[in-house]
């Protein structure tokens, strides 16, 4: 095991929005090359964030531009084919540094390009290296099955530039094909914890070799409950390999990983919540419990596209068919669909058959749309970070979007608290139904009220007696992850159980 006790108990604060340090490197460039982005914006941490640890090793300089970053050919030819050109700020910070074979921390919130952040690193270090079967040299783990299957998406293009395999590993997928590529020899895996160490345990997969190891959206990870898991992964690992762990929040249940794995990390930190108030608009609409569902069919007639946030599958469930019998073209998206069924509505949504995705929390992390430009909270959540990252859905790499959260009057102590938290100032208006204000806001109209049908992907075959029941494994359900809105009913919902996915 790498000597990890260089950083324990060593911590300070970053200045956000910067890598720390000021170091160089004669591969890359000199300390003198360094570039200030601006005074930091002083924010007040999240409430339950762990102090940052602080690099002791001089981290190189942020680059302006991929040109200057020590990438292999084809992957700058697939760059500028992909028409990326100049990096976002945690890549400029964090590349250098991991390319170079550090470790690193990265927060930021979503779409803020963690995935190419550590994917382009991922990949470089990989190029040209062949993988045994049963024996990649990458791994990336994530929390959800949508967000391993953007991160392939993400990294597929690239990965095929410097002919590196990826394969995806998740639950609610037949495990037979995904065995079938890791004996292959494919060289990045790209898995939810549960279904890797399913294929771990059947000896498909070997994690002896594994040189590079990242965590995407680690704080998830571990609210789910899948710190345990995640430790029993990284502890098959090289032991002198490169960490790299991404996250929109950092909180302290990533606190011990990062103390446990990470070596002297090169440290970039965007507070989440900073980001977001210059990028988005936060809305806080108080209604009436009774003229609740007739606002938010009001919002779901608007035109384009919307995500609706409810808190159980049941009531999204519900609030679909009720938005389709008005005209509205709505699907549901939560933990109780079959991963067949949860891909075909996204790419429904994407492509616009579907305008209304009625999402339970499975969708508000590793789904990227876009131009999507409005996020509707109808439940309000529990958790600042669960506001964050649905959130995050809108105004991503850039573009603007607005949050709104619809609250009754029982919900409004709770809510300003929330908010509180999340270091968000919402703009707060009361209005009902037909409101000229609702349709400023939203883009609110009335629904045209002639039922549309939209055909709903066939179900998985029922699964072999015994078998585990689908969705229990790679990451996708937990107990730890039913803490969100535990104990609230939907204005929407018939049944009081609380959607993990």
């Amino acid at each position: 095991m790498r000597n990890r006790t260089r950083t324990n108990d060593r911590y300070s604060r970053s200045r956000s929005g910067h890598a720390e340090g000021a170091g160089g490197n004669s591969r890359f460039r000199s300390p003198a090359a360094g570039r200030s982005s601006g005074p930091a914006r002083r924010q007040a941490p999240l409430q339950g964030e762990f102090t940052l640890p602080k690099t002791i090793t001089p981290a190189l300089p942020a680059v302006e531009a991929f040109s200057e970053l020590d990438l292999p050919k084809p992957l700058l030819a697939a760059l500028a084919a992909e028409g990326v050109s100049v990096p976002f700020p945690i890549q400029a910070a964090t590349l250098p540094n991991t390319l170079a074979g550090r470790d690193a921390l990265g927060r930021g919130r979503t779409g803020s390009g963690k995935t190419l952040a550590f994917g382009l690193a991922l990949l470089a270090r990989t190029a040209g290296q062949r993988a045994e079967p049963r024996q990649p040299l990458g791994m990336v783990l994530v929390p959800t099955r949508e967000l391993a299957q953007q991160v392939t998406d993400a990294l597929t293009p690239y990965a095929r530039s410097v002919r590196l395999r990826l394969a995806t590993v998740v639950g609610g997928m037949p495990i037979g094909r995904q065995a079938a590529a890791l004996r292959n020899g494919a060289e990045i895996v790209v898995a939810t914890p549960g279904r890797l160490k399913d294929l771990i345990d059947r000896g498909d997969c070997r994690l002896n070799q594994v040189a590079i190891s990242v965590l995407d959206e680690a704080d998830q990870m571990a609210d789910m409950g899948f710190t345990r898991q995640v430790t029993v992964l990284l502890d098959q690992v090289r032991p002198e390999g490169q960490r790299l762990l991404f996250s929109a929040t950092l909180d302290r249940n990533v606190d011990m990983l990062v103390r446990r794995y990470l070596t002297d990390p090169v440290v970039h930190s965007v507070d989440p919540s900073a980001h977001a108030v210059t990028t988005m608009e936060h809305h806080v609409l108080h209604v009436d419990a009774a003229d609740k569902q007739a606002t938010t069919t009001e919002i779901a007639a608007r035109e384009g596209r919307v995500i609706m946030f409810i808190d159980r599958k049941h009531a999204a469930d519900r609030l679909a068919k009720h938005l389709l019998s008005n005209g509205v073209r709505a699907a549901a998206l939560h933990g109780g669909k079959s991963q067949p069924q949860r891909t075909k509505t996204l790419a429904r949504f994407k492509d616009g058959q579907v305008t209304v995705l009625v999402a339970t929390n499975v969708a508000a992390r590793g789904i990227h749309i876009d131009n999507l430009d409005l996020v509707v909270n109808v439940d309000p959540p529990t958790d600042h970070k669960d506001y964050l990252h649905r959130g995050g859905r809108t105004a991503r790499a850039g573009e603007s979007g607005r949050v709104v959260t619809l609250v009754t009057p029982d919900q409004r102590r709770d809510m300003a608290r929330l908010m509180s938290t999340a270091g968000i100032a919402p703009q707060t208006t009361r209005v009902r139904a037909g409101d000229a204000e609702l349709r400023r806001i939203t883009g609110a109209q009335a629904p045209s009220g002639v039922p549309v049908t939209i055909a709903v992907p066939a179900e998985a075959p029922p699964r072999p007696r015994g078998a585990a029941p689908r969705g229990r494994r790679g990451g996708s359900r937990s107990g730890a992850a039913r803490r969100s809105g535990s104990g609230r009913r939907s204005s929407f919902a018939g049944s009081a159980r609380v959607d993990a996915a």
